[in-house]
């Protein structure tokens, strides 16, 4: 399977370390200059670029977004076979938003979760291809949360759908709109547009 990967720091690099032990030609690969996954990339000769349609080689099968807070759109997505799959750190379609994390924790959530899904053309709205929860320990703060489950979990998911992919099943289950809840960022801007002049 032939894969573009969009990502950063540790999710986006064991995410490209996946790749590599599942034998899938990785084409290409956005990351931030210096990141873990940038220099994971330069280790592997493959050098970062900036996302933009001319940079987005042919006959891909599939985008990856691992820890990646951008917005890609329509016409990068339709280059790609299957289209983009990325990971969010919630049981979608609660806590759609960049820093799901930390509003887990502010709200008090007992039990969070992440949820792979294909990127459309909303925040956070596609349909999911895998789901599981974990638990919030008392005390537990946003970082920690991710350190110790939802990074993890991640990686793990990934693992579960490339595998599903693999045998031919694309699963794509509709978001229940009705539980959705947005929250905005902490920090920045909810997402970076990518250029695409």
């Amino acid at each position: 399977m032939r894969v573009f990967l969009i990502g950063q720091k540790w999710l986006g690099a064991e995410v490209l370390a996946l790749l590599q032990r599942r034998r899938y030609d990785v084409v290409g690969c956005c990351a931030p200059a210096g990141d873990r996954l940038f220099k994971a990339a330069g280790d592997l000769a493959m050098a970062p670029v900036q996302l933009t349609p001319d940079k987005l080689p042919d006959g891909l099968d599939l985008i990856v977004c691992a820890h990646a807070h951008i917005f890609v759109k329509a016409e990068l997505r339709e280059r790609a076979r299957l289209g983009a799959l990325g990971y969010h750190p919630s049981l979608l379609p609660r806590h759609r938003g960049r820093d799901a994390t930390i509003w887990t924790i502010k709200m008090g959530d007992a039990i969070a979760g992440g949820s792979i899904y294909w990127l459309d053309d909303g925040a956070d709205t596609g349909p999911i291809a895998a789901q599981e929860h974990c638990f919030v320990h008392p005390g537990e703060t946003a970082e920690a949360l991710w350190r110790r489950a939802l990074g993890p979990l991640g990686l793990q998911l990934f693992e579960r759908v490339f595998a599903d992919l693999e045998r031919g099943q694309v699963i794509r289950q509709p978001q229940d709109e009705a539980a959705a809840t947005w929250e905005p960022s902490y920090r920045a801007p909810a997402f970076k547009t990518l250029a695409t002049q």
